[in-house]
């Protein structure tokens, strides 16, 4: 094969070969994807194992690219806990759509397990311990957020028994408790499954509700 012929078949292999080029992320999306990592990288170690030249590693852009986006760290650990607070406070104040109260038990037990079997490493960000002076919100503050909620429903529900409706934030408080509670042990169980531990969480609440004494007190003879 003479040297013109070789020249001109690797010519013609260059023009058909097919040029692959970097597709260049936009700002916004650059942002989200060093969101997802950072999410996944808290999830999997906590804060303070993480550090910015992994998150940047995982992205393959340098560290500078996280400052720009997130100032360090701590500015995006609180994009993505804020994130998560949002998302799950949304998931479930969108399931209360009962009218009964043991309906919204059993529909905010369910919202709960459903989050952490589809969101399990925002959960598993929420539920870990917050840096030292972080402003973000964290799982105690859902949680309370959500007893609120609860609150309201228990306050109408002591009226029209005749108990002392002020104590609704002490029972919201202790229901919630239970449930999240549970739900930290389900997530690394996943026994049985969670349509049967949101109905035994109920069994538990509403069968205790529905035999509450107006004034209880420790040490008191059972009937």
């Amino acid at each position: 094969m003479t040297p013109s012929v070789l020249n001109n078949q690797v010519a013609d292999s260059a023009e058909t070969k097919p040029v692959q080029r970097r597709v260049r992320m936009s700002s916004a999306q650059r942002r989200e994807q060093l969101i997802a990592i950072g999410r996944q990288l808290f999830a999997e170690k906590g804060f303070d194992a993480t550090s910015v030249e992994e998150v940047a590693a995982r992205a393959r852009v340098s560290k500078p690219v996280v400052y720009e986006h997130f100032g360090g760290k701590e500015g995006l650990y609180a994009v993505v806990v804020d994130r998560e607070v949002l998302g799950l406070l949304n998931r479930v104040t969108n399931a209360l759509t009962g009218g009964h109260p043991r309906e919204l038990l059993e529909q905010a037990a369910l919202a709960l397990l459903d989050y952490i079997e589809s969101d399990t490493d925002g959960f598993r960000v929420l539920v870990r311990e917050s840096p030292v002076g972080s402003t973000s919100g964290n799982f105690s503050s859902v949680l309370n957020d959500v007893a609120h909620q609860v609150e309201h429903v228990l306050a109408g529900e002591f009226k029209s028994r005749g108990y002392d409706p002020k104590l609704a934030e002490l029972y919201s408080q202790a229901l919630v408790g239970m449930v999240s509670l549970a739900g930290r042990w389900w997530l690394e169980v996943r026994k049985p499954r969670k349509e049967a531990v949101a109905a035994h969480l109920v069994n538990l609440a509403w069968n205790g509700l529905g035999n509450l004494e107006p004034k209880p007190a420790l040490g008191r003879p059972a009937k």
